[in-house]
């Protein structure tokens, strides 16, 4: 890249990766605003979602073979150095965003003809490609600072990869098109999405998914996720607003039961993106991941972790379907593990004991009164996870049970994703296949009534 050195780049990325977990680390712990109107903050902090991925980190270091391919790839830039004085037409704010207008070109290529999104990364754009029949494409444009565009050209490394590992386009992972350096900014273009579920509920007046809806989106995530875990990589920042639904047109229809009209999608297919927080077995792994209501239990208690977090977080995502609130609603690390206990019962004793997080623990249980007014918070909006249940049938019975084998404690007896795409929950779908004589890949699927709206 013309006044980088790539090399000197892959040796940063651990240090950005600190200072990003650093920083995740630093949530205030306050009891002011569990509810929705907070969690919105926080989730606006991360960017806007309606139609492309959230804030992106810098992952840490990559192998000597990627580095190696790095120093001989040259990447597409439109300036000789993004250091060099700025003219009138290329410029940025205050904040490091590219300033532009509706109907700028990009590359002589790309016309802006809106703004999707911003966030801590940058802005994501809706634009014209001319050079494709104008179909419409999401681009994102990631601010001039360094410390963002390492990450995103982390995020680069693997979308490439994702892009080659899956030349057919079988699992429901973002493609990106294209990307490119404009005058400091790295711009990646991806396929134009719909609203990311978190936005669909939302908008829906947080009316929650039916079980139907709920398993065709989770036979698609989990088994883009396990084609992620398959090829060594962990997401690690898994929540609604990372799962994108290609097409959110609905109609509206009225509820009875509710006494309301709600929306209801169209069709079912999701896909998962935000790959700027990817990291590979080998790397690195820093000590905090996932965004806060997602976050594995080990992650808090610093016990090292692997795959099994997102396997939680998917766990997570699932009954915020299912409820259309957040399960963990809370800014404090104690008070979410209080919370996990009154959900799914005691953490055991030998993980409390190996947990570097000592200020959590007394006498090898964790160390929370009941009592006080976090104690009373906790005991008020939680409850064990079965009498969250809106129904006691068998389909009801057995999501529950594959989420409490998503939501063990333990990481290493976490159920798998492959464990996962095999449970009884998923049978429905697995009888579909077989009447219709399909793979048991999603995007074969696609054209099909298994992912319309159920």
């Amino acid at each position: 890249m013309c006044a980088i050195d790539r090399c000197h780049i892959s040796s940063k990325r651990l240090e950005c990766r600190e200072h990003r977990a650093r920083e995740a680390s630093l949530e205030h712990s306050g009891y002011k605003g569990r509810v929705d109107p907070v969690r919105e903050t926080e989730r606006e902090k991360d960017g806007n979602h309606c139609s492309q991925s959230s804030t992106h980190r810098g992952r840490s270091r990559r192998s000597s073979r990627e580095r190696q391919r790095s120093r001989h790839r040259s990447p597409r830039s439109d300036s000789r150095s993004h250091r060099r004085k700025r003219t009138k037409s290329i410029e940025d704010d205050e904040e490091g965003h590219l300033v532009y207008h509706n109907g700028d070109m990009l590359r002589a290529r790309y016309e802006i003809i809106g703004t999707l999104g911003e966030g801590a990364f940058g802005k994501v754009v809706e634009c014209l490609d001319h050079s494709k029949s104008n179909v419409r494409v999401a681009l994102k444009i990631i601010k001039n600072i360094e410390r963002y565009r390492e990450a995103a050209l982390s995020e680069v490394d693997v979308l490439e990869r994702i892009n080659s590992l899956d030349e057919e386009k079988t699992f429901a992972c973002v493609r990106m098109l294209d990307w490119f350096d404009h005058h400091g900014h790295i711009c990646i273009v991806f396929e134009l999405l719909g609203l990311s579920t978190y936005d669909f509920l939302k908008e829906n007046g947080f009316m929650p998914f039916s079980l139907n809806q709920i398993r065709c989106m989770a036979d698609q995530i989990f088994r883009a996720v396990q084609f992620l875990h398959r090829n060594k990589l962990t997401h690690t920042d898994l929540k609604p607003e990372n799962i994108l639904f290609v097409d959110s047109n609905y109609d509206m229809k009225y509820n009875f039961k509710m006494k309301r009209d709600e929306r209801t999608l169209k069709r079912l297919d999701v896909k998962v993106v935000d790959f700027g927080n990817a990291t590979y077995d080998h790397e690195h792994h820093t000590s905090v991941v996932s965004t806060r209501h997602y976050r594995a239990p080990e992650v808090i208690l610093e016990l090292g972790w692997n795959q099994a977090c997102d396997v939680w977080s998917l766990g997570c995502i699932l009954i915020e379907f299912y409820l259309g609130l957040t399960l963990f609603q809370t800014h404090d690390s104690k008070e979410h593990l209080a919370m996990m206990e009154r959900v799914l019962g005691p953490i055991p004793a030998h993980l409390l004991q190996k947990a570097r997080k000592r200020r959590y623990v007394h006498h090898d249980k964790l160390d929370w009164d009941e009592h006080s007014s976090a104690g009373r918070y906790v005991r008020k909006h939680c409850k064990p996870l079965k009498q969250y249940m809106s129904s006691k049938t068998p389909e009801h019975e057995l999501l529950f049970d594959l989420l409490q084998k998503m939501m063990e404690y333990d990481s290493s007896k976490r159920i798998t994703l492959e464990q996962a795409i095999g449970h009884p929950f998923f049978n429905p779908i697995r009888k579909e296949r077989n009447v219709s004589d399909l793979t048991c890949q999603c995007d074969h699927m696609q054209n099909h009534s298994l992912y319309t709206s159920c």
